[in-house]
């Protein structure tokens, strides 16, 4: 049974950092690409990153290019997004997602298995 538990969100002021983790069991990330998705309150589930099982990276949302950071450490198997320099509208339930080997694409429909989100908060 897939399982992908995210942590690492949290209360951030303007310009600070987090960096978010998703930890996968039931698969392994030699053969499973995983993909960062965001949604803000009242807005569609966006794609934000994925990185394939053969380490290939792929950034969807420009508003996060130079910002964000996807990286695997597969001995863990989990996955990190980095986040630096955030805004405010960066706030946002933050999701990974699983796919056999390759990122497909950006919608929701291209992955398979689900966490159940952290929260990001961007506040002075």
């Amino acid at each position: 049974q897939v399982q992908l538990v995210e942590s690492g969100g949290g209360l951030v002021q303007p310009g600070g950092s987090l960096r978010l983790s998703c930890a996968a069991s039931g698969l392994t990330l030699d053969y499973y690409a995983i993909g960062w998705f965001r949604q803000a309150p009242g807005k569609e589930r966006e794609g934000i990153s994925c990185i394939s099982s053969s380490d290939g990276i792929i950034y969807w949302a420009d508003s996060v290019k130079g910002r964000f950071t996807i990286s695997k450490d597969n001995a863990k198997n989990t996955v990190y997004l980095q986040l630096n320099s955030l805004k405010s509208e960066d706030t946002a339930v933050y999701y990974c997602a699983a796919v056999y080997k390759y990122c497909r694409g950006y919608s929701q429909s291209d992955f398979d298995s689900w966490g159940q989100g952290t929260q990001v908060t961007v506040s002075s």
